[in-house]
């Protein structure tokens, strides 16, 4: 990790002054009023004042040190080490095919990201479109940016390929220097790559003025750049293996996010083929990579304050990153309008009389759309299909060029501009009520707890909490749930949850119930069984319908994000409480049982395993049964489980499951034989000919 944080390996170069002596330094030196005689300032040098007598040897040893493949050339032959690290682990963007596979072409516009390996992309490009042939060593060479490329002209014979890979944009070009150089290179039998910067004006220009279409840089995912890089550090499969096989489960996945470019994949790598197993090294560059983002975070946000349609536009892709970028969009003009006090939107007749808000186009046509993309440091991603609730759709979500970015930029928003926040907690507060929305409202508002606006965040959350308001309980849920990963926040988010568990306000309890079926419950799930028990028929042992709604599908998503051990056995022990206690857990349990007895559900491998959960299944089953109100619930549950499969092949964990219960028959039990007698076929074997399961039993 030589790199400065935020700097990428291919413009390192560009950020090191190399003199390892400041500019303070300096003015030291000169400002030294007792010193006499000359004042010598040479880094690096080697000085000689005095008499020199017999051979003298001079060595500079900085500039004998190895070759650093990170210091790239700007000008003149490119060395074999850049070269061989470039090819090393090297994974092929998707544009790469293409572009080899143009018939004819010598002349290449790269355009992209900054970090996202443009230059180790076009160089691969022009080694992999040599001839094949033999060449000198350095087959490629730099060309400086400030060339004058209408009267450039490469050299016959002295390279296969040139790089020009400059920051600042190329000097002005015209068609006629265009169709120049097409014609100088198929006389060299040579390639030029023209690295320009990411600008959306610049791209236009060259495609409307000079008629060229820049190859646009997208790295590949990072799942792939950590195959071929991993693979290219640990040549032997079996050692990659073991190195992996050494990693918590998940955590590779967890960092191996979209965001990271490939020097942050490239470092990911390094790390685990260094790390011979041991788990700190890759906790130690998970704080890396949040330091990128973090120093990242002020630049970001000095750039734009005197742009607020950027500035804007910025806060919204943190809070609403990754959902589709016409909701970004929509979430920025309404935060604008909230900041200047002018309303985003104009009233507009339907045609019907009845009026209708429309977008104000102003806030649209002040920045084109990929500029804005530019400016904040984030791009649109491909469409992505998605099936899940309300309806299936296509969005284009939006995401930040660097992994936590959202984050970083909000912590910093949070605890520099407090005269900010009550626009950003009101805006935050009014979002449209769905599940997303309000989600990602709630995950920035709890950002901010812990923040230097933590006491008055916290009275927000606590109105929200109370509100009869769907969406605003929603909100405070998702904010207490992002609020418990702070570890300073921890106990006081816990105190907060446990004065809602057992408030007498049924609207308090649900925002509980909400929070329970959040990350915070998922994570702690015996705790979340607790506070829903409590929450479940409040202090005063009174039921609540809208509690008991809340209730239900936080307990079906502990159960059905892996905690299934844990909330059966808590349901089981409800059991064994108070009345009211088993009445909650006999209303609960049935939903659990949605899922068909396959072989693939929980169900299944508990009863045909008869594992430490079999017990508490029966009894809930058996008491499930026996109760009036979720008997039908109950049966036509079962009824399914009791199907064969498309096999044929009817599951042992139903003949099992018959035969616990037949153990201590009782009504629920004598009941559901009475609804699979008309289908005997339904009934387990051993259960076909026992009294009272025929019709009229």
């Amino acid at each position: 990790m030589a790199n400065p944080p935020d700097t990428h390996p291919d413009e390192a170069a560009d950020e090191e002054c190399g003199t390892g002596t400041s500019f303070e330094d300096l003015a030291d030196l000169l400002s030294a009023g007792d010193r006499t005689g000359p004042v010598i300032y040479a880094p690096h040098g080697n000085i000689n004042t005095g008499s020199v007598h017999g051979d003298q040897r001079i060595l500079n040893e900085h500039a004998a040190h190895h070759e650093d493949p990170h210091l790239h050339v700007r000008s003149g032959p490119i060395p074999p080490a850049e070269l061989a690290d470039a090819q090393s682990g090297f994974a092929e963007p998707d544009w790469f095919t293409g572009a080899l596979a143009s018939p004819g072409a010598r002349l290449f516009f790269l355009t992209g990201r900054p970090g996202t390996g443009r230059r180790t992309a076009a160089v691969n490009l022009l080694l992999r479109l040599l001839p094949r042939r033999s060449r000198p060593d350095s087959t490629l060479w730099a060309v400086d940016g400030g060339t004058d490329l209408s009267s450039w002209r490469p050299r016959r014979g002295a390279a296969g390929g040139y790089l020009l890979d400059d920051r600042q944009a190329p000097r002005p070009l015209r068609l006629s220097t265009v169709h120049h150089l097409r014609q100088s290179l198929d006389s060299a039998d040579a390639y030029l790559v023209i690295v320009v910067p990411d600008s959306p004006e610049l791209v236009r220009g060259l495609e409307h003025e000079l008629h060229v279409s820049p190859l646009r840089h997208r790295p590949p995912v990072p799942e792939a750049v950590f195959a071929t890089r991993f693979a290219a550090a640990v040549p032997d499969p079996n050692e990659r293996d073991r190195l992996l096989g050494g990693l918590a489960p998940g955590l590779l996945d967890s960092l191996l996010v979209p965001e990271l470019v490939p020097a942050e994949v490239a470092e990911l790598a390094t790390a685990v083929a260094t790390s011979a197993g041991e788990p700190p090294t890759l906790g130690s560059l998970r704080e890396r990579l949040d330091l990128l983002a973090d120093s990242e975070a002020p630049r970001i946000v000095a750039e734009l304050r005197a742009n607020p349609h950027a500035l804007a536009f910025l806060l919204a892709v943190c809070v609403f990153e990754g959902l589709d970028y016409r909701v970004v969009q929509e979430q920025a003009e309404r935060l604008l309008g909230i900041v200047d006090g002018a309303p985003r939107t104009v009233p507009k007749n339907r045609g019907d009389g009845s009026p209708q808000l429309c977008t104000d186009p102003g806030f649209v046509l002040a920045w084109p759309w990929e500029e804005l993309l530019h400016i904040v440091r984030a791009e649109r991603m491909p469409p992505e299909i998605r099936t899940g609730p309300p309806r299936p759709r296509t969005p284009e979500p939006v995401r930040f060029t660097r992994h936590r970015q959202a984050q970083a930029v909000l912590r910093h928003v949070w605890r520099e501009y407090s005269d900010l926040a009550a626009a950003l907690t009101t805006w935050l507060e009014h979002v449209p009520d769905t599940a997303e929305l309000t989600a990602a409202a709630g995950r920035a508002l709890g950002l901010a707890a812990g923040c230097g606006v933590g006491s008055r965040t916290f009275r927000r959350i606590g109105a929200l909490a109370a509100s009869g308001r769907g969406a605003d309980r929603a909100i405070a849920a998702h904010a207490l749930s992002a609020a418990a990963n702070d570890p300073a926040l921890t106990e006081q988010v816990d105190s907060f949850l446990n004065q809602l568990s057992r408030s007498h306000d049924p609207r308090l309890r649900v925002t509980l119930a909400h929070v329970c079926g959040t990350s915070f419950g998922r994570s702690r799930p015996d705790r979340a069984m607790e506070l829903l028990l409590r929450a479940a028929h409040g202090p005063g042992g009174e039921p609540s319908l809208l509690v008991q709604r809340a209730v239900r599908p936080s307990v079906v998503s502990l159960f059905t994000s892996g905690s299934q051990p844990t909330v059966v056995r808590h349901l089981a022990s409800w059991l064994r409480q108070s009345e009211a206690d088993a009445e909650s857990a006999l209303r609960l349990f049935p939903h659990l049982l949605a899922d068909p007895l396959t072989e693939a559900s929980w169900f299944h491998h508990e009863i045909l395993a008869e594992g430490e959960c079999m017990e508490p299944i029966v009894e809930l089953i058996r008491r499930s049964l026996e109760h009036d109100g979720v008997f039908d619930l109950t049966c036509r549950h079962l009824v399914r489980w009791c199907r064969p499969a498309p096999t044929g092949r009817r599951s042992g964990a139903v003949e099992i499951l018959f035969r616990e219960l037949a153990r201590h028959p009782g009504r629920g039990t004598r009941r559901l034989a009475t609804v699979l007698a008309p289908d005997s076929d339904l009934l387990p074997a051993d259960r076909r000919s026992e009294p009272g399961t025929t019709r009229g039993t």
